[in-house]
């Protein structure tokens, strides 16, 4: 279990104050974590710095901004390449960790117990719940790139720079690093 209260203290001192919106979102996030009683506090600390970079520091769902514009996966389009007609929608990145290609969407709708179809209604990874199942979902899982928490951040491995592997490459990995020892220094 967190310590909201000295946690939440932590962060201001990190991060700036936090607005009530912020709250919202790290509630959810710690409740989700509570609730898979996860303990291994490296991860949540990564989840915590990946979710503010990917959301902009909102620590709420968003959709991409440019909706995928000029991107593979802003089309049509399996991650194979194969271009799909049967449904209109474009799976550009939505929620805390930016979920794209129909690919990530058709697995989160088989792996949820909760019958939401991201599919078919994508925008469901703009509301909290959905969006937070989804992030550790794909984050514990290795659904996004194959890696996953526990490759980064087990008993032999800290790796804070190559867990950005898990979302996006090396892509702002640094950044994420840096933001992940400051809520690892957070968490109480």
């Amino acid at each position: 279990m967190i310590n909201k209260k000295e946690t939440y203290a932590a962060i201001n001192v990190h991060f700036g104050k936090l607005s009530s919106s912020q709250v919202i979102g790290l509630e959810a996030i710690f409740n989700m974590w509570d609730f898979l009683k996860l303990t291994d506090r490296r991860w949540l600390a990564y989840i915590l710095a990946t979710i503010w970079h990917e959301t902009n520091k909102t620590m709420r769902p968003i959709e991409e901004y440019g909706k995928g514009k000029g991107r593979k996966y802003g089309k049509r389009v399996w991650y194979s390449g194969k271009f799909y007609t049967d449904i209109l929608h474009i799976f550009f990145g939505r929620g805390h960790t930016q979920n794209t290609w129909r690919d990530i969407y058709l697995r989160l709708t088989q792996a949820n117990q909760k019958g939401w179809d991201f599919v078919n209604h994508p925008e469901l990874l703009l509301q909290m719940e959905p969006s937070i199942w989804a992030t550790f979902y794909g984050m514990t899982t290795g659904l996004y790139t194959g890696r996953s928490l526990k490759m980064h951040f087990n008993e032999t491995v800290n790796d804070p720079t190559g867990a950005r592997r898990i979302i996006n490459g090396k892509d702002k990995a640094i950044l994420i690093r840096d933001y992940h020892y400051k809520f690892l220094k957070s968490i109480v």
